[in-house]
């Protein structure tokens, strides 16, 4: 097999058998072929698409390019969450919690945050003592015992896409639907679980802005997960305003703290017990989501759903004592206020843009080596449709450098629009596919 042929085949349009993309697959792994030829192909399959067959194959192929987990021990139907990445995101640390006090064993390996969107690896940092990374017996034991561990993802986990990933960076290649599913797919379905909710972002602070992009991502991936034999739900939601009103890492487990004692923002609330839904629903412990949204909304008031967070949290080496005394997260020293330059309504925010002001006061990196202030990061006094006075506050931004710190808030600045009239209310959940 010649990778040449392989490249002017993709390139004339023409479909690529399972061998030849195996063998592209296994040969970039290994090194055996050049970033050159790998960056042609790339650009080849941007520009020509990728048939469903041909997408599928090539998922399975980065999928076994490293270690398959074996979450065999762990007793009960596995359940797997997954977000294409948003500001103010969240809801793992919310919906793992909520699934688990249901009786669905979460075994959940999430990554860190690169630009503008969080990590939630990186927030679980924010813990005291909490530990991301456990033996692999150990994990296995915290699910089994606690119901829920969340650690950070190996290395030996789809290598492949690691490696195409970075490719794809720099050769402006990483918005193509075929490329996208793959990375995230070939990860989900080498982690173990048996179901997977995929919670599909559409909005200016998501990967696909137009909601038409975000169904078509959402059916593609789902229709992966299911030909790999997971059962598999896609629920397209709007990222088109931040999620919640914390964006940062300290701050965001705070809000996720509120928001398991019932006193969390009405959009982040909403989402958790819909994703928590669907997962209670594919780990068989509701015979439909409806059942599984009550049963979530139980374990909610009741207060299990806080004690398994606490759990957890103890069963990674954190301080549970978090619930209760915000004291003990990172503390910032600095702070700076954005205030309503006219009378009206918040007519939109724009969620990147917040996004990169939370990422510039220090909670984000701009690269994987950079190191992140946990403490910094946006709180909002007002979302969409709110009225507002002129001088009246509209958000904080916090850290621990002041320079860092007002820029951040002149970026935030610009993220707000009012306008004379309250806008129409959105729509947060805007499509399930099955």
């Amino acid at each position: 097999m010649n990778m040449n042929d392989i490249i002017y085949k993709k390139r004339e349009g023409q479909t690529l058998t399972k061998d030849e993309i195996e063998y592209f697959v296994s040969g970039y792994t290994e090194g055996t072929i050049p970033d050159y030829q790998a960056s042609a192909l790339l650009m080849a399959i941007f520009l020509k698409g990728m048939s469903r067959e041909e997408t599928y194959d090539l998922t399975r192929a980065m999928k076994y390019s490293g270690d398959i987990v074996d979450l065999s021990e762990i007793k009960g139907v596995k359940v797997d969450k997954h977000s294409t990445g948003g500001v103010g995101d969240k809801t793992t640390l919310i919906v793992g919690p909520l699934a688990a006090a249901c009786g669905v064993p979460i075994a959940k390996m999430s990554g860190r945050g690169l630009g503008f969107t969080g990590g939630t690896v990186d927030k679980m940092e924010a813990i005291p003592g909490f530990r991301t990374t456990v033996e692999a017996g150990d994990f296995i034991n915290l699910v089994n015992s606690v119901g829920l561990s969340v650690i950070g993802q190996t290395a030996h986990i789809a290598p492949a896409d690691k490696k195409l990933y970075a490719l794809r960076d720099v050769t402006a290649t990483v918005d193509n639907l075929s490329l996208i599913t793959s990375s995230i797919m070939s990860k989900k379905l080498a982690s173990g679980s048996d179901a997977i909710v995929l919670d599909v972002k559409c909005g200016n602070g998501a990967f696909m802005e137009r909601y038409e992009d975000a169904c078509e991502l959402g059916s593609l991936m789902v229709d992966i997960g299911k030909a790999d034999g997971k059962r598999t739900i896609a629920v397209v939601t709007d990222m088109s305003q931040p999620l919640g009103l914390a964006v940062g890492n300290s701050l965001e487990v705070i809000e996720a703290i509120e928001t398991l004692k019932g006193n969390g923002p009405e959009d982040i609330t909403e989402l958790s017990l819909g994703l928590a839904s669907y997962m209670i629903y594919l780990g068989e412990k509701a015979a439909s989501p409806e059942e599984g949204y009550l049963a979530a909304k139980e374990a909610l008031a009741s207060g299990r759903a806080l004690k398994k967070l606490e759990e957890f949290i103890a069963g990674q080496g954190g301080n549970p004592g978090v619930t209760s005394d915000y004291t003990l997260f990172p503390q910032s020293t600095c702070k700076s206020e954005v205030l309503a330059e006219a009378d009206g309504f918040v007519g939109s925010i724009e969620a990147k843009s917040i996004g990169l002001a939370s990422q510039h006061s220090g909670a984000g990196r701009e690269t994987k080596e950079d190191t992140i202030d946990l403490s910094a990061g946006i709180l909002l006094a007002k979302k969409v449709g709110a009225a507002v006075k002129k001088g009246e506050l509209l958000a904080t931004v916090f850290g621990t450098d002041q320079g860092r710190v007002d820029k951040g808030a002149l970026e935030a600045a610009k993220a707000f629009h009012i306008q004379p009239a309250a806008p129409e209310k959105g729509i947060l959940i805007k499509r399930i596919i099955e």
